[in-house]
């Protein structure tokens, strides 16, 4: 019978004391053998897939001179483990596989074990049995074997490219060798999280991940226009920022605004009412990089050319490495916070010359695949920042809206902020999902009535039920995320300190699991070993198929693909004929309608003081006004091409979504693509023959038609923001013109050249972005038809009609990439039914 102890008192033994935890893997799950077991922290679980680790001694052992057990011959050899003493699996209280130093939280329980029974925390040892699973059901157990899965096939693949390098470069050789550079991939899904200053996205942040002192927290204010991408360091064990900084032009267009301030004159300043704004913007960026030395007689060209900043510039990023989150948060500092109040001369803080922060944690899990974005709220004013951050924006597959919870409902800037980003993350971008997150639950009045934890619970569940109906009442945002809005009531505190609330409560997991499932749902472990088993599979058969009649199948390929493509070619052109007739609609509401939209959004509130210097921004911007206000008083972006094209993309956006839509789980152009198939599981049974040949034509099916729709999410972006783009380009002369009014009558003259322009282009201008758009779909329709073409007629001739017996023998290989394929396909079916 199996031994039980309770692994805490087994821990704590003193027979125990100074030994070692050994472990290895079976079949890619935890299999560990106790044959030592220390109690001191530095006892890790490897969950490598098919490896042995021998895990460092315990400190005190190194330095007296001791070392690790070497592995035995047979144990280097089987590389998948050797039969064991005992084997037992390890999990933690919520049954998922922990790979920190930190085993006093462990729990160990025998394979086979329900989950709803795993939070025993006995040790169940079976002696000399080895447990095995084909595949990892828990999520971390799962990414690390994924990690290792990938190793060991890129490194498999890297050998045969290396033997493919000594043969004669014919046409299947350079075929094949192009296919294995073309598996490397690093794809990341984005998660861009919006919010104002003090929302708590930091403490968020960091408690998502597991780090509560990584990105700067507290006192110091964060700062709006730095973009931070937090992802994992895949090279190292250090925490590392690349910083980089934005260009020479970049630097010159910031001051260039308040070039009339300098050399700064105090009096001068409060004289210009109008300027007020945008001069206070001015002033606190020079204040934040020189402290008070600007103001003392600096001209603009000496600013300009300042040395310390041109040298900093001309760098163009820096990298911080540091071997703890506390040390890195600190030297992060001045490139991502602002200074409040009065700056001491001398000293620096660099924000305004930052464009982007990359940090990276020495962390397994998500971050491998899934990269968190802290974004601005409505892009910036400079023009590379407002560009990286319409790029990143479109990529985002998650949004989290990040605000208070006080003031979740109400929070005007939070709303302004979603409503903004709308159209440019869903139709014209990526994402399938917006969680509305309300922070710092924890803060709530005090009551006798309640415990703390009720009250908190209450509240959340009443601030939840507001923010769903604010986000009913928001035509705008909901037209584009109707059934993908959630909304979160989370305690970065509470999560750490568990004060009031269980773990769960605090709904932190919540989002981690979200996190998690975009990383299973999106691995591109399984992408790679398809590719790598379909590639082996013509190595093998181009060597061995001497005398392998193909004519009938090559026939087949032939006459089905060319009938499949008909098919494909009829449904997009009824999907463009579709499309047609909503631009039409469009078009005509805009000749109708867009003269009175122009006229509101030039006019002005109260007594229209400023507004002059507001449209003259607009204008000089290309139809853009991003504020520089800040806070309370931070202005409402303007964009006149966009409400100049909105009557166009609201004919389209409902067939728009369902014809591309963001959520993966769905097929652009309705599933027509992923419908075509050679069927080549079929031939596969009647021509054993060429079975090989036939296995490749398989996986390059399903690689081309990843890639195809990967293109489509793409293409699919430019095609809809193409009408804004279009209505921009057309206004473009007439924002010049405006732009050059000068004097008294400047809003005026300004109003009447935007109006008249419009008025006299308008039906030629909204027809024009009516046909690019219908242009460049179709150009996507031949694009596509083009690429089935060619991609399978040219695997087809080179799969079943090209011999060349000298390729290097790779049966061992290929045998070793199908058993992992094999495995990750029916698990890859087990959870799809789940």
């Amino acid at each position: 019978m199996p031994e039980q102890r309770d692994l805490w008192t087994l821990m704590a033994s003193q027979e125990n004391r100074n030994h070692q935890l050994n472990d290895h893997v079976t079949r890619g799950i935890i299999s560990v053998r106790i044959e030592h077991f220390c109690r001191c922290d530095e006892a890790a679980v490897c969950t490598a897939y098919g490896h042995v680790r021998e895990p460092g001694m315990h400190s005190r052992q190194r330095a007296e001179g001791g070392g690790e057990r070497q592995r035995s011959s047979r144990e280097r050899k089987s590389g998948s483990g050797v039969q064991c003493r005992r084997e037992v699996t390890i999990t933690n209280r919520s049954d998922k596989i922990r790979t920190g130093p930190s085993t006093s939280q462990y729990a160990i329980k025998r394979p086979g074990t329900p989950k709803s029974r795993s939070a025993s925390s006995i040790l169940r040892l079976e002696c000399g049995k080895r447990h095995t699973l084909p595949y990892p059901n828990d999520a971390t157990a799962r990414n690390n074997s994924e990690e290792v899965i990938l190793s060991q096939v890129k490194k498999r693949m890297k050998d045969v490219q290396f033997k493919l390098q000594n043969q004669d470069n014919t046409k299947l050789n350079t075929f094949l060798k192009t296919k294995i550079k073309d598996l490397e991939t690093d794809k990341r899904e984005l998660v861009g999280v919006f919010g104002r200053s003090g929302a708590g996205k930091s403490s968020l942040i960091n408690a998502i991940i597991g780090e509560k002192d990584l990105l700067p927290t507290g006192s110091i204010s964060a700062c709006t226009t730095v973009m931070i991408k937090v992802e994992a360091n895949m090279h190292n064990s250090k925490y590392e920022a690349d910083i980089e900084f934005i260009t020479k032009e970049d630097w010159d267009d910031e001051l260039w605004p308040g070039r009339h301030l300098l050399p700064f004159n105090t009096e001068q300043k409060k004289k210009d009412d109008d300027d007020d704004d945008d001069d206070e913007d001015f002033v606190e960026k020079l204040t934040q990089l020189f402290g008070e030395e600007w103001k003392h007689g600096k001209t603009y060209e000496e600013l300009k050319d300042h040395k310390q900043i041109r040298d900093l510039l001309q760098t163009k990023k820096i990298m911080l490495s540091c071997e703890s989150a506390e040390e890195l948060s600190k030297k992060l500092v001045n490139y991502t916070r602002r200074k409040q109040g009065n700056v001491e001369d001398g000293k620096r803080w660099y924000w305004p010359l930052v464009k982007c922060v990359t940090v990276k944690v020495p962390k397994e899990g998500f971050l491998q695949h899934v990269t968190l974005v802290d974004l601005p709220g409505s892009g910036d004013y400079n023009k590379s920042r407002d560009k990286m951050w319409k790029e990143i924006v479109g990529k985002c597959s998650t949004v989290w809206i990040v605000t208070e919870i006080n003031r979740a409902a109400t929070e005007k800037e939070t709303w302004e902020i979603l409503e903004h980003a709308s159209s440019i993350m869903g139709n014209g971008g990526e994402c399938h999902q917006i969680h509305f997150i309300c922070t710092k639950s924890d803060q709530i009045d005090d009551s006798d009535d309640q415990s703390p934890a009720d009250r908190i619970l209450t509240n959340n569940k009443d601030v939840k039920k507001e923010v769903k109906n604010e986000f009913n009442n928001k035509n705008k945002i909901n037209k584009h995320f109707k059934n993908s809005f959630e909304v979160f009531t989370v305690s970065a505190r509470e999560f750490l300190k568990e004060k009031h609330l269980k773990p769960d409560d605090t709904e932190i997991p919540k989002l981690q699991d979200i996190l998690q499932n975009l990383y299973d749902k999106h691995s591109e472990t399984l992408n790679y070993v398809s590719g790598a088993y379909g590639i082996l599979s013509l190595i093998q058969g181009a060597r061995c198929r001497e005398g392998a009649d193909r004519t009938d199948v090559c026939a087949h390929f032939k006459q089905n693909l060319s009938r499949q493509l008909h098919q494909v070619k009829i449904k997009l052109e009824e999907v463009n004929k579709v499309f047609e007739k909503c631009l039409s609609e469009g078009v005509e509401n805009s000749t109708k309608y867009c003269g009175k939209d122009l006229n509101r959004s030039l006019t002005f509130k109260k007594d229209g003081r400023g507004f002059h210097r507001t449209l003259k921004c607009v204008v000089e911007n290309n139809g853009i006004y991003k504020p520089k206000k800040k806070g309370k008083k931070k202005g409402t972006p303007i964009n006149l091409n966009m409400k100049l094209s909105s009557y166009l993309t609201d004919s389209i956006d409902e067939e728009f979504k369902k014809t591309f839509p963001n959520d993966r789980a769905c097929e652009p152009f309705n599933g027509v693509i992923s419908r075509l198939s050679l069927n080549t599981i079929e031939l596969i049974q009647k021509y054993k023959d060429v079975e090989l040949q036939l296995i490749f034509l398989q996986t390059e099916e399903e690689i081309m038609k990843r890639k195809l729709n990967k293109y489509i999410r793409e293409q699919k972006k430019t095609i809809y923001n193409s009408l804004t783009a279009t209505i921009a380009e057309d206004m473009k002369k007439c924002y010049e013109r405006a732009a050059s009014y000068k004097g008294d009558d400047t809003l005026k003259n300004m109003k009447e050249a935007l109006q008249s322009h419009v008025r006299d282009s308008k039906s030629r201008m909204f027809d024009n972005a009516k046909t690019n758009m219908l242009e460049q779909l179709d150009q996507l329709k031949e694009d596509i038809l083009k690429t089935l073409r060619t991609t399978m007629k040219k695997a087809i001739e080179l799969s079943l009609k090209t011999d060349d017996f000298s390729f290097p023998d790779v049966s061992t290989e290929l045998g070793e990439v199908k058993k992992i394929y094999n495995d990750m396909k029916a698990h890859q079916k087990r959870s799809s039914k789940q």
